[in-house]
C-alpha cells in the first residue's frame, strides 16, 4: 500500500490565476447555457443540464489549475454571474449552488498537490461540493426553517447526476493532464 504524497506544484503567478478565475467564470455561464439550448432543441428540458453539471467542470478544473484561491473564488461567483445573465440558477438555489461550487473549487485547489489519481482528487472534490451543500441545507432546513431545502436532497440528486459525474472524472483529469504537460509544469 502506498502513502498519500504531496508534491508541490509551482504557483501560478496573481495574474494567471486572475484570468483563471474570469476565464472559469465565463465558462460557468456558457457551458450551462449549451445544455439547456441543448435540451431545448432535443426536447428533453432541463435534463441536460441536470444530467451532466455542466457548471461543475470548470470550476473543478480551474481549482486543479490554479490552486484554491482561484477555485474558490470562481465557485462563489460563477453562479452569481449565471444568474445574473440567465436567471440560472433560481434564486432560490443560488446560494446553495454558491457554498457547493466553492466546495468543488476550494477542494480541487488544496488537492492539486496531492498526489492521487487525479480521477480520485475529482471524485474527493465532487463529495467535498456536495457535503457542503448538504451543510447548508441543514443550515437553512433546521435554523431557517426552509422546508425546502432537505438536507438530504443533494445525495438523492446524485443518480440523475451520474452521466455528468462520469464525464468530470474522465474529462478533468484529462484536461490537467494536457496542460500541465502543454506548460511543462510537473505532475
Amino acid at each position: 500500500m502506498t502513502a498519500i504524497s504531496v508534491q508541490r506544484q509551482k504557483p501560478l503567478s496573481v495574474k494567471a490565476q486572475t484570468v483563471a478565475t474570469f476565464l472559469a467564470i465565463a465558462a460557468a455561464v456558457i457551458l450551462p447555457q449549451f445544455f439547456h439550448w441543448l435540451g431545448i432543441v432535443s426536447g428533453a428540458g432541463k435534463a441536460p443540464g441536470v444530467a451532466f453539471s455542466p457548471m461543475h467542470l470548470p470550476i473543478i478544473l480551474v481549482g486543479f489549475l490554479a490552486g484554491p484561491y482561484a477555485g474558490a473564488i470562481s465557485g462563489l461567483l460563477g453562479p452569481v454571474a449565471a444568474h445574473l445573465l440567465s436567471g440560472m440558477p433560481n434564486s432560490a438555489q443560488l446560494p446553495f449552488m454558491m457554498v457547493e461550487l466553492l466546495g468543488y473549487g476550494l477542494s480541487a485547489g488544496l488537492l492539486r498537490n496531492v498526489r492521487l489519481p487525479l480521477a480520485v482528487n475529482t471524485l474527493l472534490s465532487m463529495i467535498a461540493g456536495r457535503v457542503l451543500r448538504m451543510l447548508a441545507c441543514v443550515f437553512a432546513f433546521y435554523l431557517l426553517g426552509n422546508e425546502r431545502m432537505l438536507p438530504l436532497g443533494i445525495w438523492r440528486s446524485v443518480p440523475a447526476c451520474l452521466p455528468g459525474i462520469a464525464l468530470q472524472i474522465t474529462l478533468i483529469p484529462l484536461a490537467v493532464y494536457w496542460v500541465r504537460n502543454k506548460t511543462g509544469s510537473e505532475e
